[in-house]
Parts: structure tokens; sequence; C-alpha cells
């Protein structure tokens, strides 16, 4: 949910990113929970290749963290179906279901679909090359991303995802490691930078060059 707050010490992540290069040909994919919060994290080879994905279930309970330095950490309640072939082990779609928790306080508990990965970012399949597919949409495309911000918290947390809030996402889901995971921030707030600083130099230079007032 945020920057700088991992579930592994460093020498076990180390430890755990060694096996899984190794042994992906024989890992149809990876399921996690405790995390509370929806999301998935991509895995690559030495060269760079994507070899295998991991997906993070939302949590049942709505619980809402006192982690220092963490903010509106809560979620909805959700609970995830994985649809996979019982030949090949190939995910073939993950259905996650949501109790929204302000209409059922206000009426009735009511479970309901709230997404399935197929449809919400048109993939074929939950497969690692999907995965993928996914990751860059969310990276390059504002309406997945907000799609997938309010999928994390499982439509718990509908604020807007900017720029800061898609660094932090595409960095942890990319970028497992954790020194390179440093690295992405850093040269994502580097950008950002850039930017703020030639668009400030724009309007200063529009200001200048705009039509003067003569009093």
């Amino acid at each position: 949910k945020k920057r700088g707050k991992p579930w592994f010490r460093r020498d076990f992540n180390e430890r755990y990113l060694k096996i899984v290069q190794k042994h992906h040909r024989v890992i149809a994919a990876q399921f996690f929970g405790h995390h509370h919060t929806d999301s998935f994290r991509m895995f690559y080879s030495d060269t760079g290749s994507p070899i295998n994905v991991m997906f993070l279930a939302p949590g049942v309970t709505p619980w809402k963290t006192t982690l220092p330095g963490v903010n509106n950490g809560a979620n909805n309640p959700g609970i995830r179906v994985i649809e996979y072939d019982a030949d090949t082990l190939q995910v073939q779609d993950v259905v996650t279901y949501y109790l929204n928790l302000t209409h059922a306080n206000l009426m009735a508990p009511a479970w309901e679909e709230e997404y399935r990965l197929t449809s919400a970012f048109q993939v074929p399949d939950g497969s690692t090359h999907s995965m993928q597919t996914v990751l860059e949409r969310i990276s390059k495309d504002t309406k997945y991303l907000q799609q997938y911000y309010e999928f994390n918290s499982v439509r718990y947390d509908l604020s807007l995802c900017g720029e800061s809030c898609r660094a932090d996402h595409v960095c942890a889901i990319r970028e497992v490691d954790f020194t390179r995971y440093e690295e992405c921030l850093k040269a994502n707030s580097s950008a950002s930078a850039i930017v703020s600083a030639c668009l400030l130099l724009l309007s200063l230079l529009l200001g200048i060059c705009g039509p003067q007032q003569t009093l």
C-alpha cells in the first residue's frame, strides 16, 4: 500500500528470489495472502525476461493497519477464486468477490463479484506473460492504473492514484529485489522532479512572452 514497508527481511528475500529463478519452470504460480491488499509481483530472469508471477489476495478481515507512516490502509472484505487448467495447472482466470461494508452497514450484507482478471485488464489468462501485460498497462495507461488502485483496497480507497502513487505500485510489482526497488523509486522521483521543473519553466516563459498590459 505504501512504499518502504517490506514483509520479508532482505536476506530471506534474496534467497527466495534465487529459489524462484532456479525452479521457475516447475512453479505454475505463487499465491500469497496476509498482505490484505489485492496485487501481484513479477519475477524476472537475470536477463530481464518475465519468468513467474506472485498473486497477492485481498483479506476477508477489513483490518486497518497501525504501522507508522501508513495512512488509510483498510480494505473491504474480499474472497478470491482461482480458475485453472487441471492438466497444465495454468491459471485461466482470477475472480474476486467482495463485500461493500458501507452498503452493508446501511442495508444488509451482499457479496458480489468485484472483477474478473481477464475482463478487467483485457488479457487471455493469468499466465506470467499476461500479468506482464497487465503491469505494462498499469504503468502506461491511467485508466488501468486507477482501476488497479481501486481493486488494491477492494474498492475501499477510491481516491485518485497520481504519479507518486503510480511509482509506489509499479515499482513494488516490477522490482521484488530490495535494491532494484529502491533504485526504481529514485528514478521515478528524479523523472517527476524534471517534469515539474520543465512545467514551471514553461509557465514562466509563457508569462514573460504573453500579452503585456500597459498602465
